[in-house]
C-alpha cells in the first residue's frame, strides 16, 4: 500500500485519514510487532475518534493507519454493507481519505474492516482483514487480574479456560460458546477471535490474508499472520463444530435468495409467522444473484 500520498493543504483542514502522521506510525509499529508474535496482545496508544464506542474505533484506527492513495476499502457489519455502523464508517473514510475508494465486493477490496463476520469469499494474499474487538483477552472470563493473565499467556497456561469449556459440556452436553471462540495460534497464544460466529473461526486457519484484530477501549492489537495455524480449543472426545443450519429433516438449509447452501445464514421472521433464510454476507449474496441473473438460468446451489 502506498503511504506517500500528501493531501494539498487547501483541500481540507485535517490530516489525511484523520489521524496525525505520528499516530499512524505508532499504530503501524504496533501492528508489525503483533504480526511478529502471532496472538500476542500488543498495546498501542488508542486515540479518541469522532464516533461513539461500539462503532469499532479500534478497528477503524488500524484501517486508517493502513489506508493510502489507491487503496480500496470494504466495511461490513454482521455481514451487511448497509447497516448503520457500516454506512457511517464507510462515509467517514470517504470524507477523510481522498484518493481511496470503497466497495461492497470483497474481491475488489484490499482492506476489509468487519464487525462480527469474516466474508464468505476466500481472502487472498493481497488483502488485509481488520476485525473489531470489544474484549481482546479470552482469559478475562476466568481470571480478573490482567497481570496474572499476562503470566498465563506467557506460560501458555490455559487450564482454567479448558475447565470453563468442560463445565459447558457437563451442563449443556456441548461447548456452548456461540461467538468469540478461543483459538490457539501456532500452538501457543490463545486469542479471542472477536465476536465472529463459530462458523467463521476455521477461516482463520492458514488464511492467505493478514488478519488484524483491534480493541480501541482496551488499547490492544493482535494478529493472525498469513498461513498461520489457528485451531479452536476443544477436546479429543468433544470436537469443535460450527453451526449446521439444519431443518427438521436434518437437511442443510440454503439461502432463499441466492440458493447458497455453504454460507452463514440469518433467520428472518415475517409478520405472518413464516421464516426466511438469507446469507448474512450481503455482498456475497448479491454477487451470486447477479451471476445467476446474467447467466439467465436458475440459481446454482453451491
Amino acid at each position: 500500500m502506498n503511504h506517500s500520498y500528501e493531501l494539498p493543504v487547501d483541500e481540507v483542514s485535517y490530516n489525511f485519514a484523520f489521524l496525525d502522521e505520528f499516530a499512524k506510525r505508532e499504530i503501524r509499529r504496533s501492528i508489525l510487532k503483533a504480526i511478529s508474535i502471532p496472538g500476542y496482545q500488543t498495546p498501542y496508544a488508542s486515540r479518541e475518534m469522532p464516533m461513539g464506542r461500539g462503532f469499532g474505533t479500534g478497528g477503524l484506527q488500524l484501517t486508517l493507519s493502513l489506508l493510502g492513495a489507491g487503496d480500496t476499502l470494504k466495511v461490513i457489519d454482521q455481514g451487511a454493507d448497509d447497516s448503520v455502523n457500516a454506512v457511517n464508517l464507510r462515509q467517514f473514510v470517504e470524507l477523510t481519505c481522498p484518493g481511496t475508494s470503497t466497495t461492497e465486493r470483497a474481491a475488489e477490496a484490499n482492506i476489509i474492516q468487519s464487525r462480527h463476520r469474516i466474508p464468505e469469499d476466500r481472502l487472498t494474499a493481497n488483502q488485509i482483514l481488520v476485525l473489531q474487538v470489544p474484549t481482546p483477552d479470552p482469559l478475562a472470563i476466568v481470571e480478573p487480574s490482567e497481570a496474572r493473565r499476562k503470566i498465563m499467556h506467557g506460560e501458555s497456561d490455559y487450564a482454567s479456560l479448558l475447565t470453563k469449556l468442560y463445565e459447558d459440556i457437563v451442563q449443556f452436553d456441548e461447548i456452548a460458546i456461540s461467538n468469540r471462540y478461543p483459538t490457539r495460534l501456532n500452538g501457543h497464544y490463545v486469542i479471542d477471535s472477536s465476536p465472529i460466529p463459530r462458523f467463521d473461526v476455521p477461516k482463520m486457519h492458514q488464511s492467505a490474508a493478514l488478519i488484524l484484530l483491534g480493541a480501541g477501549r482496551e488499547r490492544k492489537v493482535y494478529a493472525v499472520p498469513p498461513f498461520t495455524d489457528a485451531v479452536p480449543l476443544a477436546f479429543e472426545d468433544v470436537a469443535f463444530r460450527t453451526e449446521a443450519f439444519l431443518d427438521h429433516q436434518g437437511t442443510r438449509r440454503h439461502c432463499d435468495r441466492c440458493d447458497s447452501s455453504t454460507s452463514y445464514l440469518d433467520e428472518i421472521m415475517h409478520p405472518d409467522g413464516s421464516h426466511h433464510w438469507q446469507c448474512s454476507d450481503t455482498g456475497y449474496c448479491n454477487d451470486r444473484c447477479a451471476r445467476r441473473d446474467s447467466a439467465g438460468s436458475g440459481a446454482v446451489r453451491s
